[in-house]
């Protein structure tokens, strides 16, 4: 068990992660204060270090915030913190409701991301990085840029020219980025942040269908590629005019998730199949392929001269029922799936191994889940099990070793 707490001397340090604690919960000072009994200057000082926090007060405390004592004392690695540059890009949107809403996000993406290398150095299991250097871009038309970038990474990182796959596994795995999907305001697409510590972090807004989610990622991804240390947040009609970085990011996830190659491919596929009777049913089950947009997709093909410029207009000027469309062709219209989790399954499964070597408790585990103790039991059954049909045809569970050594050859 990992018994690496905090000196009772060093009241700054844990004054510092109540206050992180507190802003989790989304409690300003005042109610904090208030919930707890005490002057507001009380915990002022607490939070500053002025002022040794008793026994009792640090019990209150943890109870209120949701958390438990020990993990309030354990020391953690202090990471560089990208909150304060997402803040300042926040602010200047200059929109109080999107602000106040946001800020709480901003923090807790922080602390997931603290949580989940602290879970890779608990399993000694770190986070493969498979960065490229930054694509330059500046001088460049933003349509060709995106073109050039999307190309050079599908070619960099194996993937041909057809659809992505679990873009989200993809990314994390294989470039090394992690990525929460978190209940953002409706105007949020997404934001990330970095620091050479903590390396590209993602948040995605969970309120929103999974082909926007899958937009939005790429969209985020092409900012990451082209300038990292510029932290970004994606909000629905925030310019007036839309500038040129974003049109790049826009325009790099069309050629990211629809390459022009495969995509023109699977048309002239759908033409000779049927004798260039392609219908829009056959563009909804494409689009569903690619898991992007109905929209999206028509866009992309009118932008590549597959199909007639406008025709997207003319479907909603006929008030087209793009949902009511896809219900009718049994078509999934952006279900959620595991995939869309709050937390990578690659965090799930190391909280789990983690608690299964006994470095957390069953608290911790559900704080690191965040969930309550019931549900992050249920979590370790599912993640060490798997369905499994056994010779003569019964269905059942294999469990999962996760301490057991593998082979090498």
């Amino acid at each position: 068990m990992d018994t690496d707490l905090a000196a009772p001397g060093d009241p700054r340090a844990l004054g510092a992660r109540l206050q992180e604690a507190r802003k989790a919960r989304q409690l300003t000072q005042q109610q904090a204060a208030d919930l707890l009994g005490v002057a507001r200057t009380t915990l002022v000082a607490i939070e500053k270090g002025e002022r040794h926090v008793q026994p009792a007060e640090l019990v209150q405390l943890a109870d209120l915030y949701g958390r438990e004592v020990n993990d309030l004392l354990r020391r953690r690695t202090t990471a560089q913190n990208f909150a304060v540059q997402l803040r300042a890009v926040l602010a200047e949107t200059q929109d109080d409701h999107i602000d106040a809403e946001l800020d709480a996000q901003i923090t807790e993406l922080q602390r997931l991301c603290e949580d989940y290398r602290e879970l890779e150095q608990l399993c000694s299991a770190p986070l493969p990085r498979r960065y490229p250097p930054e694509y330059a871009i500046a001088g460049s038309r933003a349509e060709q840029a995106a073109e050039d970038v999307a190309s050079a990474e599908r070619n960099r990182l194996g993937l041909g020219d057809g659809p992505l796959v679990h873009l989200r596994k993809l990314l994390e795995n294989d470039v090394g980025l992690r990525i929460f999907y978190m209940p953002l305001p409706s105007r949020v697409a997404g934001m990330f942040g970095y620091t050479d510590d903590l390396g590209g972090c993602f948040a995605i807004n969970a309120k929103h269908p999974h082909d926007r989610r899958r937009w939005s990622l790429a969209h985020e991804y092409a900012h990451f590629l082209t300038n990292r240390y510029r932290p970004d947040i994606s909000i629905f009609f925030v310019y007036k005019r839309i500038p040129a970085h974003e049109r790049f990011a826009d325009a790099f996830a069309r050629c990211f998730l629809m390459p022009a190659s495969g995509l023109s491919r699977r048309l002239n596929a759908l033409r000779q199949a049927k004798k260039d009777e392609v219908v829009i049913a056959d563009l909804l089950t494409l689009a569903d392929l690619y898991e992007v947009s109905f929209e999206a997709l028509i866009r992309r093909m009118e932008e590549l001269r597959l199909i007639a410029v406008g025709t997207w207009e003319r479907l909603s000027a006929a008030s087209f029922k793009v949902r009511e469309a896809q219900a009718l062709l049994g078509l999934a219209a952006g279900d959620a799936d595991a995939d869309d989790e709050l937390l990578p399954t690659r965090y799930q499964y190391l909280a789990v191994e983690a608690y299964e070597q006994e470095q957390l408790t069953e608290g911790q585990l559900a704080r690191f889940l965040r969930t309550d103790r019931l549900s992050a039991r249920g979590i370790v059954h599912r993640l060490k099990t798997r369905p499994d049909v056994a010779e003569a045809g019964d269905v059942g569970e294999l469990p999962i070793d996760f301490s057991a050594f593998v082979e090498l050859t």
